[in-house]
């Protein structure tokens, strides 16, 4: 059985309190309620003060692999992870969204962005087809004038 980290964090502003991690094998899933008996980072704290996000097995993973989970945003519920700085070695970024997230944003954003420039590229087909078909219409008429003209 797989079991997904469940993060707790202060709901106000946001700082982690506990994740439980992943597990996974033969593991028992546990309640929220068993969960502020066994943690004690849990226990010590009053339960309406700390909010929980119960992530699948597997999310997040290469934000979890890459980066070190710094808190969570209060408002949107986002985790918020610092990442080695690849411009500057040993350093990290400040706390932001997963990259995860913004990668799948980007692939979506690129998808709608090839599709509306088909659909573009299709409708300037069809007027050009339009166009061509309207100037054979005046070449026949024309022809049709010079030969009454004739």
């Amino acid at each position: 059985m797989n079991i997904g980290r469940n993060i707790y964090f202060d709901k106000e502003v946001g700082i982690i309190i506990q994740d439980t991690g992943e597990r996974s094998g033969n593991v028992v899933e546990t309640t929220l309620d068993q969960d502020f008996e066994v943690y004690v980072n849990l226990a010590e704290r009053v339960r309406n003060t700390v909010d929980v996000i119960e992530l699948e097995y597997g999310d997040y993973a290469q934000d979890f692999q890459t980066g070190q989970l710094k808190g969570i945003d209060p408002v949107t519920k986002e985790l918020l992870f610092s990442y080695p700085d690849p411009q500057t070695p040993g350093e990290v970024t400040p706390p932001q969204p997963a990259l995860s997230e913004k990668v799948k944003t980007l692939e979506s954003d690129v998808l709608n962005t090839q599709m509306a420039f088909a659909d573009t590229f299709e409708q300037l087909l069809s007027a050009q087809a339009e166009t061509t078909s309207m100037q054979l219409a005046l070449v026949d008429v024309y022809e049709q004038l010079l030969a009454f003209n004739v």
